[in-house]
């Protein structure tokens, strides 16, 4: 059985383009480069942003392990104090880096006037869990430390990613919530990679999950992450929050997903919880969409989508009244 028939016309024409994500242990180093490659050429045909600084910076690294890489933007003419985008990247958990979503988080801080971090984390399955969220987390405790530096409002942080970097925006949730250093205002969930049971489910969503983030890869990505067989017992919340047994006291929170997204019943899962426990949340659902589907950016879902989540980390940003700036952000 396909699924074919139920995707958007203009995000079909890729399906036959893009290479199956076919990952082992010993295929992992040419996927890493050959979506490094792809990243590089997508980078190349990015409009220049003469008007965003962007420097690297070597933060220091959870207890005992080495300094995590960051890619930090700053506006040069948006007004001070700046609010702030930890971003994440996605791949996975097994591929990827910051420098890949350089044009997204250069759109992203140039349409919104904010500061932005982005994590180069350690992947798996190199490095396992926690040395990925823990990455993340250092990251952010850097950028609250630095905030005066940075002239970014230390009260209006927010956290996001794609994917497994939406996994670990979500972990991050959770850490910051529970360790109670940093205060976060908001987590952008671009199709979150929530759950480590859904390769083990006894009865697996019929339409979703066919293209490009299919179970094998989604069951592989898992397996570095853990460092077992996911589905497993005694998986932490902090590897995969929708193992949490509370997500009350959990920052707002977007989340968005395709319909035919292998993770959308997760997805929508974590929204139904974070709802019921109280956690002001906003999701999408975006038919005839795949895993990755804003990888097309000029399909009409796609630019719904992101139009979508800008408006909501827009509003997030930028509240209605705000006693830090007194300004409901750049028009």
């Amino acid at each position: 059985m396909t699924t074919r028939q139920l995707v958007d016309p203009e995000l079909g024409p890729v399906l036959d383009q893009f290479p199956s994500l076919q990952f082992t242990e010993e295929s992992l180093p040419q996927m890493r480069a050959l979506m490094a490659a792809m990243s590089a050429q997508q980078a190349a045909m990015l409009p220049a942003f003469p008007d965003i600084e962007v420097t690297e910076r070597r933060v220091p690294g959870p207890a005992g392990a080495p300094d995590v890489r960051v890619l930090v933007y700053l506006p040069k003419s948006a007004p001070r104090p700046l609010p702030a985008l930890l971003w994440i990247h996605g791949g996975g958990y097994i591929t990827g880096s910051a420098d890949q979503d350089d044009g997204q988080v250069k759109t992203m801080v140039s349409a919104l006037g904010c500061a932005a971090v982005s994590v180069d984390y350690r992947l798996g399955p190199e490095t396992p869990f926690p040395g990925p969220v823990e990455d993340c987390y250092a990251a952010l405790q850097w950028l609250g430390a630095q905030a005066a530096e940075l002239e970014v409002d230390g009260n209006r942080i927010a956290s996001g990613g794609v994917s497994s970097g939406a996994g670990l925006a979500a972990a991050l949730g959770l850490l910051a919530r529970d360790r109670d250093e940093v205060p976060l205002a908001f987590q952008l969930l671009i199709y979150p990679m929530l759950d480590d049971r859904t390769v083990s489910a006894a009865d697996p969503h019929p339409y979703a999950g066919e293209f490009l983030w299919t179970a094998d890869a989604n069951r592989f990505g898992w397996t570095a992450l853990l460092g077992q067989a996911p589905g497993s017992d005694g998986v932490s919340a902090y590897a995969a929050p929708a193992r949490a047994a509370r997500l009350a006291g959990l920052l707002p929170t977007y989340i968005c997903v395709g319909a035919l997204d292998l993770l959308l019943e997760e997805d929508l899962e974590y929204a139904r919880r974070l709802l019921r426990e109280g956690v002001p949340t906003e999701l999408h659902v975006y038919p005839g969409a795949y895993h990755g589907f804003m990888q097309v950016p000029n399909a009409q879902v796609s630019r719904a989508a992101t139009r979508d989540y800008m408006a909501a980390l827009r509003r997030a940003l930028y509240p209605a009244e705000n006693p830090a700036t007194g300004s409901a952000g750049p028009a």
